[in-house]
């Protein structure tokens, strides 16, 4: 994939099945888990808790789905102006995402939403408050 398109799909939807293998065993092995990742579309955060084949199943056959590994999962849903994000965006050096892709990014956004279990924090805040409402939440 060349720098400057963005991912499709079909592109995501592998790297997010292996981070849900990757949540599963590290949850079994007992670990608190923290993933930063851009799961911008209510089915990638679907794919994150259950994997591919329950995902799918859900948005398919809603209440069809069967018993799949699931993660129990608190979306933390960054928010931002566009301009806020772009100029931080524009002053990060040597980052893997070139400003010019801001814009599908915030076009793909499906922000998450009840019954989704998340909670969203606004940019405009400190770090220091974001993480306390974060900490605040997982308790």
């Amino acid at each position: 994939m060349g720098k400057g398109i963005p991912l499709n799909d079909q592109d995501r939807i592998p790297w997010l099945c292996n981070l849900h293998e990757i949540l599963l065993r590290d949850v079994a092995s007992g670990q608190h888990v923290v993933l930063a990742c851009s799961a911008l579309k209510k089915v990638y955060r679907d794919i994150l808790i259950q994997g591919k084949d329950g995902a799918l199943a859900k948005r398919d056959k809603p209440g069809k789905e069967g018993k799949l590994a699931e993660v129990k999962l608190l979306v933390v849903h960054l928010s931002g102006s566009f301009e806020v994000i772009s100029e931080r965006l524009s002053k990060r050096k040597g980052h893997f995402m070139p400003p010019e892709l801001l814009q599908s990014q915030f076009d793909t956004l499906e922000p998450p939403s009840a019954p989704e279990k998340f909670i969203q924090v606004s940019v405009d805040k400190s770090l220091s408050e974001i993480i306390a409402i974060i900490v605040k939440a997982l308790q």
